[in-house]
Order: C-alpha cells, then sequence, then structure tokens
C-alpha cells in the first residue's frame, strides 16, 4: 500500500506539538512538507522541515497545485477552513480539517457535498475519540458496575489565553462553542447515541466586555431513552476537562477526558459498591485520528461515514448557536 503524501496548510503551534509527532509514528503518511503565506512565517517553516523533512511551500495555493501532494492537513483558525478546503477538495486533494470543520452548517454542507462527487475523503479531527480511554469507559458502562446510567455530564474549559488568541477573535471563527465545546457535542454522540436531541443551551456574557465571542456556554442533551447529558464549556475559566457518569449503583469520573498528551496514563475513578481506578496507559489519541483519515482514504464508505459524522457534529452546534444567539 502507497503511502500518503500529506502536507500542511500553515506552520501552526498544533501541527508541531501534536499532529506531527503522531504523523511520524504513521507508516500510511510520508510528511510531504509545508506551506505558508508568505515570507514571515519562512524561518518557522524551516523548522518544520528541519525536523521532519519535506519542502516549503510560499503560498497555500503552490501547495495545492503540486503533483508531489496526495491530502493536506488544515490547522488555520476557523475562519479559513471552509475557503482552504474547498480549494483542496477542488485540487483533488484529501483533507484533514482542524475542529471545527467550518463556522456554520451551510459551508460545512458545501465541503461534503463537493467531496463526495469529488471522490476525495475529508476528516474533522476529533481526536480524543479514538483515545483508548473512551472504549474503557464504554467497557464500564456495559459491565453493569455503574448500574442504570442516570445523568452524563461534561466540562472542558480553561483559563484565559490573552486577546490576541484567534479564540476570542468573531472575524477569525472563536468563541468558546467553536473551540472546546465541539469536543462535549462529540462527546453526547459517544454516549448518548448518534440520535440526539439539544433540549437547552445559554451563555453567560463577558462580563468584562473584552470580546465580542461567546465565553461561556452550557448546553442539554438528551437521547430517545430519556437519558440526559450536561455540558459546559468555556475560555475565562479554571481549567476543567472531565467526564462524570452517574448511575443507580455508582459512578465515573475521568478528570482527563478530552486532552491526554501521548505519554500520559489517564486515570477513571469509579465509586460504587467496589471503589476502583483503573489506570489507562498511555495512548498516542493523534495517532489512532491519522490512521483513520488513511483508512477514510482507502475505503469510499468509511469516507461517507466520516463525512455524515462531520455533518451530524455541525447540526448540534448551529443549534446550539442559533439558541444562544
Amino acid at each position: 500500500m502507497e503511502q500518503i503524501r500529506i502536507g500542511i496548510l500553515g506552520a501552526a503551534d498544533i501541527a508541531w506539538k501534536r499532529f506531527l509527532p503522531a504523523l511520524e509514528k504513521s507508516k500510511r503518511f510520508e510528511f510531504a512538507g509545508v506551506a505558508v503565506s508568505g515570507e514571515k512565517r519562512l524561518e518557522r517553516a524551516r523548522q518544520f522541515t528541519e525536523r521532519y523533512g519535506g519542502s516549503i511551500y510560499i503560498g497555500y495555493e503552490e501547495m495545492l497545485k503540486s503533483s508531489e501532494i496526495d491530502a493536506v492537513y488544515i490547522p488555520q483558525p476557523p475562519s479559513m477552513h471552509y475557503e482552504w478546503a474547498k480549494h483542496a477538495i477542488s485540487s483533488n486533494k484529501h483533507v484533514l480539517l482542524e475542529k471545527p470543520s467550518t463556522t456554520n452548517l451551510k459551508d460545512t454542507e458545501e465541503l461534503t457535498g463537493l467531496a463526495k462527487r469529488t471522490g476525495v475523503a475529508i476528516n474533522e479531527n476529533y481526536a480524543f475519540c479514538y483515545h483508548k480511554q473512551v472504549s474503557k469507559i464504554i467497557e464500564t458502562l456495559k459491565s453493569g458496575k455503574l448500574g442504570e446510567p442516570r445523568l452524563i455530564r461534561t466540562a472542558f474549559g480553561f483559563p484565559y489565553r490573552g486577546g490576541t488568541d484567534f479564540r476570542y477573535s468573531a472575524e477569525l471563527g472563536g468563541g468558546a462553542l467553536l473551540d472546546c465545546g465541539g469536543y462535549t457535542v462529540k462527546a453526547a454522540q459517544i454516549f448518548l447515541g448518534k440520535d440526539i436531541e439539544l433540549t437547552a443551551a445559554s451563555s453567560l456574557p463577558d462580563g468584562t466586555c473584552r470580546h465580542d465571542v461567546d465565553m461561556f456556554v452550557s448546553a442539554m442533551f438528551q437521547n430517545e431513552t430519556g437519558l440526559t447529558m450536561q455540558a459546559a464549556f468555556g475560555m475565562d475559566n479554571y481549567y476543567k476537562c472531565e467526564l462524570e457518569i452517574w448511575g443507580s449503583g455508582g459512578y465515573l469520573t475521568a478528570p482527563r477526558f478530552y486532552t491526554p498528551p501521548a505519554d500520559f496514563s489517564p486515570e477513571i475513578v469509579i465509586r460504587g459498591k467496589e471503589d476502583m481506578v483503573i489506570s489507562v496507559e498511555p495512548d498516542d489519541q493523534f495517532l489512532h485520528m491519522i490512521e483513520n483519515f488513511a483508512e477514510c482514504v482507502d475505503d469510499s464508505g468509511r469516507a461517507e461515514l466520516a463525512r455524515n459524522d462531520m455533518l451530524r457534529q455541525m447540526r448540534l452546534v448551529q443549534e446550539i448557536k442559533d439558541k444562544i444567539g
């Protein structure tokens, strides 16, 4: 099976810190290079190629025109995802999008439709879904250790990162919902099922009036059995990254649920008739996400599932967006 030659549109920090270290472990991909929008980012691009090889492309268009590129990873701010993913698909390149796929449902629908017609894969990066921790929690639920599940709660938020961070810019597609909120929406689909309903959503105003984006949001989802998940997320909070499942016979907490590093061993704490702590061995969720992308490139059926997942995710995000205004 031939390697997939993948390039990166933009020398973003997440590409350097998480994507490329994982990509280096994959046997399915060859890092083909990094594209930068101009000379100002050239030095940063050189760091990428000196460490990982590949070529430097001046201008994103140059990379998309290259016959040496099969796929691209787009880690740019959300407002840029639609434009460059559309260019990439039109250039017959497979696309791995950093989350969120776009900033609205209409754009995501257009991208997935274009990808289907063109026959290329398009995936959205929610890497936590592929961590062993998730399968361990699902196994615990099925084992009956918690009894019947009564309520699921999740929270993901972090301290203020400073006004120059793209997350605090509406123009760049910022806001808590499009950033940390998307993780909780994805988790709701994992634990409640894909056919779920948004029952409530609200947003707290930014009391400091520093920014024109949503800073803290809460939402509630429900499945057809009535099981509810409460989600909260924010970008000016004490750090929290947890999942809790409360059952008739016990409860479970996973205090480092969404972003465990590849060398970190997260713990799942269970309280009930038998208290226990499950230590999950370190796992590279970015590597698993990348390998899943490769499977979508190879298999049109998997690619269709990924497109449907992306659409389902953005429909729920758009519903929350519409509710909070």
